[in-house]
């Protein structure tokens, strides 16, 4: 058995092993994972909050749901597709964090000379790389978001706070469901458990899936009706539009 083969058998026993002793009694890690999620999730909405209130609204553009016959499939669709995507962006962070943390180690223990040099210093590289993309999403987010809250906010005539307390049943959900694999990288950092990070992977995008249609269903059809209760402005748009 060559290395790869022998690193691939390696993490799929483990991780298989990993799910088994989970599978057992699942609440303690899913708890954590829940709690880190939870608080990156509340970190955004302050940070998108702030952005919100300095960022210059988008005049001319709606961004805003309309509570009159704008909820359809296709919307709802629509928002989970472009959840589904920061899902996948930190879903494969984690994946790269195990393969960093745990399958490269063993890897460079069975080569030698420049070949096992190339591993061990492709280790930070991929930590980088992780941190990296983290960074970058949670900064994109927060100045799209920001955009988007501000232009809603002066579009309706509410303050920010209050939009941002009115998505924020669909919104922390959300949040947290797409933040749960990067919760489960940072704890896993923490205690370098770097081998539970692909079992990790599966059974966060498992959890966050489901999280993911109900929120983007309260988004359309639901958060609407509480935009036109507490906005001034009677027209709520729905949708970009000039």
């Amino acid at each position: 058995m060559d290395a790869n083969q022998y690193v691939l058998a390696h993490g799929m026993r483990r991780t298989r092993s990993i799910l088994e002793g989970w599978g057992d009694d699942p609440w303690p890690v899913v708890r954590t994972w829940l709690v880190g999620a939870v608080l990156i999730a509340l970190g955004l909405l302050a940070a998108v909050t702030v952005a919100a209130s300095l960022l210059q609204p988008d005049y001319g553009f709606h961004y805003g749901p309309t509570a009159h016959g704008g909820a359809s499939l296709d919307r709802v669709l629509g928002v989970l597709g472009r959840n589904s995507l920061v899902l996948a962006l930190h879903a494969f962070a984690c994946v790269a964090g195990f393969i960093a943390g745990a399958t490269l180690p063993l890897t460079a223990e069975r080569h030698t000379g420049f070949s096992r040099l190339v591993h061990e210093k492709a280790r930070p590289i991929a930590f980088g790389w992780v941190i990296g993309v983290t960074c970058f999403s949670l900064f994109t987010q927060t100045i799209a978001l920001g955009l988007v809250g501000s232009t809603i906010s002066w579009d309706l005539g509410i303050s920010v706070p209050l939009l941002v307390l009115t998505a924020m049943p669909h919104a922390l959900l959300e949040l947290t469901a797409v933040f749960l694999p990067l919760a489960a990288w940072t704890i896993a950092s923490r205690k370098d458990e770097w081998d539970q990070l692909l079992a990790a992977t599966f059974v966060t995008v498992a959890i966050a899936i489901p999280m993911l249609i109900v929120a983007a269903t309260w988004e359309v059809y639901v958060w609407p009706h509480i935009l036109h209760s507490v906005a001034p402005t009677q027209v709520i748009h729905w949708g970009p539009a000039g």
